[in-house]
């Protein structure tokens, strides 16, 4: 996983700072990984600190916005609703299967359990979601 992150990484710099090129050379090697592994993280959608726990299905809507220090695990899929994607805040982990749809926010520090289904807001910090529909403990 540290690959698919040095090469997403590199993508957003240099989509960035404009140089197309360099961009490219690593957008391939990007994708490849992406095929090979089901990941799909959108460009300039993370924060610093991505963390990605296990090879496996990841998919992230293009248009989120993600905070810093983001711990993920496999099977997670964080998308729109027909409308706007959700917003993250900062040091969330996302447990294994977790699906986080809607036009929601999720505050600083909270954790997200395992097979969780999120389509509410939660504005507390430090908050656990779990369950389907989720619950806040």
């Amino acid at each position: 996983m540290y690959r698919y992150i040095f090469y997403l990484r590199h993508v957003e710099l240099y989509h960035n700072t404009g140089k197309k090129i360099r961009k490219l050379f690593f957008w391939i090697f990007l994708k490849r990984i992406e095929m090979k592994y089901a990941l799909h993280i959108g460009i300039n959608v993370c924060d610093e600190g991505l963390s990605i726990a296990h090879v496996g299905p990841i998919v992230i809507n293009s248009d989120c916005r993600i905070g810093k220090n983001l711990r993920i695990h496999v099977g997670v899929n964080i998308g729109a609703n027909g409308g706007n994607p959700p917003k993250l805040g900062d040091d969330i982990y996302i447990g294994p299967g977790a699906k986080i749809f809607g036009d929601i926010y999720i505050a600083d520090g909270c954790k997200i359990g395992a097979n969780a289904v999120v389509n509410k807001t939660c504005i507390e910090k430090n908050k656990h979601l779990v369950g389907v529909p989720v619950h806040i403990v």
